[in-house]
């Protein structure tokens, strides 16, 4: 099929989907909005039950709406290209750029050197001739280990490039193609020979691995090991530059004689004194190297972890950069973000929808974003240049001719480039290169570089370009994407923020998909009000949704069902499982729940200066029983996390709801099924939605028995007072009906009157506060009266400062609490009084399998109560004890002053009648 015939029916197709889709969301947005008037014009009048509630989920489902509309700007208008590689090499075969690849590590222990040089033999052995690919390893951590491995790898791509490009292997990472070899592919004298080789690299670099110490004989056949010294460490070396193989050299070649691709290790300088700006500082480092090595006109940039799974990669993307057409105003050509340790079902979630949907919206609004891996950069763009219509960027080149200066002496050189005071006083990190002060500086660099005029494009082949190592644990997956939303929600207060900085730069579509990334970490609270809530609500009987026989009822339902049905569509629409979309919309809810909510505030802290950026690498390695339940699709609880004890306070808390919701409607049966059904379904849903999602962290809780379940440490501060107090409280406070709290001053007798049950066991306590006379205080309290129904004396408490006991009502009807206050000055007493049906002696139950649990969540729910009235009466003598001491210190300040006054007026008189003494004995004496 030819191209413009290829093109024609491809966009038949997608004009075809584009009309239906943005039918749909025209009728749900439709159902949104009816759902805002809903809220607005049914707002509870003040004073009635509800109204605070129903004003945040306004507030909420505006949020939620709002968010929604920034999302459509990444499926409105979607764009899915295709490359033709045969027609590039027809017209540029000898005129191809040269290109340059760079590769970033950072700490040896949590990013393996084996699993680095994999990466690195992986992209050396592109499809591309090698004279014209440089491939460079950024060593931020300039460990001696990880050059030795990069040394082994040089040596062993000499047989293993001429062996891929014998036999087209795919993928050429070493590691990940002998993996995909059945048994019966492994009988081959020439991969036994290359296999052999490769294990016999890989123990070597094993073992000085464990060992920590480089071999003699390695250090003896090459100088560069001369370049470390026992004072350098991780945080601490000094800049170095190791050229392993130059393409320009005759005699670098591999066994069949062919030239070998440039190879370069480079450590810049650190110090602790200067501040090395991660990622970010290394990638400049890198350019401003490279530049005089190869200065390739292509960059390509990978994580260590990300090996190359895609031989021609590198020619699909010319095909976007040498087009007639449009090639000049293309800056990056961005891969998706693929995994191969994925399980089926992708436990932790996955980049699906973004790689599979909205990047393709992105594309067809200007190009999507710079996600700091995968990714063909022009180095012009990197380098600060302004796009121009006329200005036209020649990437055809020729082999670079013979270096003038030995290799020793090209390294001594250039690491002055790569020392920690080189960018001081300069515009590197600022207008040039890779930008700083982010923790996702790539997605900082491609916004400011689309800002200056240039469009990005993103490719996704049929063949995974890039396959990457994601989190096996759940925490990792949360610290990564809270570093993720932590960097975005910084990049909207910066002063490249898109609202600001972008506005009139970029087309109004992809600054709404900024937006949507920008944004991600706000969700927190919307989330977090509609995960606690409605729950709460739905205990204490109030409905904050329609009723089922509303009409109001329909519009609600369609966006949920509409909504769920077009993520699962989305999801399984780009490769997923069902499955997968329900682990998928697991993670939606532990993300906005945890992780953004650490990013929203710490981001709120840094505007305020109190705190700094920091920059976490995720680990690439795990247990092996780790990874064994991973494999299980066993999610993985065992680092203890304040993100995971939050978690587990929110799972737990919606399960006490729905457990009080079962004994109200089974067990007391205060409400009636068709009543909660009608008037709370939606409510009564969406808690079993949340108890359902949160499986896994209840089995891990509380059935789990390996390691993997959530540490003791964390259930100890789940269970700890406060948290299991404040759950309480909320449970208590929310379900009571009954309940009477009260402070009041009583002059002679007061008296209250409340409706109890029959059977309902009635709790009250009453501490006495303070008196109204400054100078009083007595030991003498008040009498409590407590009668019943018909008169009946219950309870006589006679002069009692305080008191707390209960009784069982064994009559309906109401109940008076008479106060009397025998002393002539007016008392404070703090009063509580609860009712509740804790006894079941009118139980209808039928199956006595569930007796048991109903006995145990009755008596939870009445511990619950007398913590709560425990901690109202301890409150209570605090109070009483604080009001009377601070009494006794003001009585015993005055009456100090009193005598201290006394002393000195008697003091005055002694003086006075002995001086008029001596007078008059003075006077007699003369006479």
């Amino acid at each position: 099929m030819g191209k413009a015939k290829y093109e024609a029916l491809f966009e038949t197709k997608k004009a075809k989907g584009r009309i239906l889709y943005r039918l749909f969301a025209t009728s749900l947005l439709c159902g949104i909005i009816l759902i805002w008037s809903y809220r607005l014009y049914n707002i509870p009048k003040p004073g009635e039950n509800g109204r605070l509630g129903w004003i945040g989920m306004f507030g909420a489902e505006l949020w939620f709406g709002f968010y929604w509309l920034l999302t459509q700007s990444l499926r409105w208008n979607r764009t899915h290209r295709h490359t033709f590689r045969d027609r590039l090499l027809q017209r540029y075969e000898n005129e191809l750029p040269r290109v340059d690849v760079f590769v970033c590590t950072a700490d040896p222990a949590i990013e393996p050197p084996i699993m680095v040089i994999n990466t690195v033999l992986s992209v050396m052995s592109y499809n591309y001739p090698p004279q014209k690919l440089s491939v460079y390893l950024s060593d931020d951590a300039g460990s001696v280990i990880t050059f030795y491995a990069l040394l082994e790898a040089s040596r062993f791509s000499k047989h293993w490039l001429p062996y891929c490009k014998k036999f087209n292997v795919e993928p050429r990472s070493p590691a990940a193609y002998f993996t995909s070899l059945s048994m019966s592919d492994q009988s081959d004298a020439d991969f036994s020979e290359i296999k052999r080789l490769y294990d016999d690299m890989a123990n070597r670099i094993e073992g000085v691995c464990r060992a920590g110490v480089i071999p003699d004989k390695a250090i003896l056949e090459h100088t560069g090991f001369s370049k470390w010294d026992s004072y350098s460490s991780k945080g601490n070396h000094a800049s170095i530059l190791q050229v392993l193989s130059d393409s320009r050299d005759e005699e670098t070649k591999d066994v069949d004689g062919v030239i070998l691709p440039t190879l370069v290790y480079l450590a810049r300088e650190k110090r602790p004194q200067h501040f090395h700006n991660f990622k970010a500082g290394a990638m400049n480092a890198l350019i401003r190297v490279s530049s005089e090595i190869s200065n390739g006109p292509i960059i390509l940039n990978v994580d260590c972890d990300m090996y190359s799974n895609n031989s021609n990669s590198i020619q699909d993307t010319l095909c976007f950069f040498m087009d007639e057409e449009k090639s000049h105003e293309i800056a990056f050509v961005q891969f998706p973000q693929s995994f191969e340790n994925t399980t089926k079902n992708e436990l932790y979630g996955s980049l699906r929808v973004i790689d599979g949907v909205e990047f393709h919206g992105m594309d067809g609004n200007g190009g999507p974003l710079y996600t700091g891996t995968g990714c063909f950069h022009r180095r012009d763009t990197l380098c600060g240049r302004e796009f121009s219509k006329d200005a036209r960027i020649d990437l055809k080149s020729a082999r670079p001719g013979k270096m003038e200066e030995n290799v020793h002496e090209l390294e001594e050189r250039l690491e002055i480039l790569a020392s920690c005071t080189y960018e001081e006083n300069t515009q590197w990190g600022n207008e040039i290169g890779l930008k700083y002060g982010c923790p996702v500086e790539d997605v900082l660099t491609g916004l400011t570089i689309q800002c200056k005029g240039w469009k990005s494009v993103y490719y996704k082949p049929e063949r995974k370009g890039f396959l990457g190592v994601t989190a096996t644990t759940l925490d990792q997956t949360l610290v990564q994407h809270k570093r993720w939303s932590e960097g975005d929600l910084m990049i909207l207060f910066s002063k490249y923020s898109p609202v600001w900085y972008g506005l009139g730069k970029l087309n109004p579509g992809l600054l709404l998909g900024y937006l949507t990334y920008c944004l991600w970490s706000p969700n927190c609270v919307a989330t977090l009000y509609y995960s606690i809530v409605p729950s709460l609500y739905l205990l204490k009987g109030i409905s904050l949704f329609p009723q089922v026989s509303s009409k109001w009822f329909l519009p609600f339902a369609y966006v949920i069902i509409a909504e769920l049905i077009c993520s699962s569509a989305e999801f399984l629409w780009s490769g997923g499982t069902i499955l997968g979309w329900w682990n998928e919309l697991r993670m939606w809810l532990y993300k906005r729940t945890s992780s953004y909510i650490f990013a929203f505030l710490d981001v709120m802290l840094k505007l305020f200066g109190s705190s700094n950026s920091t920059f976490i690498v995720t680990p690439k390695v795990s247990d092996e029983d780790v990874l064994l339940r991973y494999k299980q699709e066993k999610m993985e609880f065992g680092n203890a996390s304040p993100m995971l004890t939050i978690l587990s306070t929110l799972a737990m808390l919606n399960l006490f709801c729905l457990v009080g919701l079962v004994k109200e409607l089974i067990i007391t049966r205060e409400v009636g099924l068709k009543y909660a059904f009608d008037t709370m379904a939606l409510q009564i849903l969406l808690c079993g939605f949340l108890v359902l999602i949160n499986l896994p962290l209840y089995n891990g809780l509380f059935f789990r028995q390996d390691k993997g379940k959530i540490p003791s440490s964390t259930v100890m501060r789940i269970g700890s007072s406060e948290v299991w107090i404040l759950i309480a409280l909320l449970v208590v406070a929310w379900s009571s009906r009954g309940a009477l709290g009260i402070r009041f001053v009583i002059d002679r007798e007061e008296c209250f009157s409340h409706k109890v049950e029959m059977g309902e066991t009635v709790h009250f306590s009453f501490v006495v506060i303070k008196s109204e006379g400054s100078w009083h205080y007595s030991e003498e309290g008040v009498d409590l009266v407590v009668k019943g129904p018909s008169g009946e004396q219950i309870h006589d408490f006679r002069d009692k400062i305080s008191e707390k006991t209960e009784f069982v009502a064994h009559h309906e009807g109401v109940y008076r609490f008479c106060f009397t206050n025998k002393s002539p000055y007016h008392e404070t007493i703090d009063f509580d009084l609860h009712a509740a049906h804790f006894v079941y002696h009118d139980e209808h139950a039928k199956d006595e399998h569930f007796k048991p649990l109903f006995e145990h969540i009755g008596k939870l729910e009445e511990a619950l109560y007398n913590i709560q009235f425990e901690q109202h009466w301890l409150e209570a003598q605090t109070d009483r004890q604080a009001i009377v001491n601070e009494g006794m210190s003001k009585r015993a300040v005055y009456k100090a002053l009193f005598e201290s006054s006394a002393l000195i007026c008697v003091s005055i008189l002694q003086v006075f009648l002995l001086k008029h003494l001596f007078e008059r004995k003075l006077g007699q004496s003369r006479v």
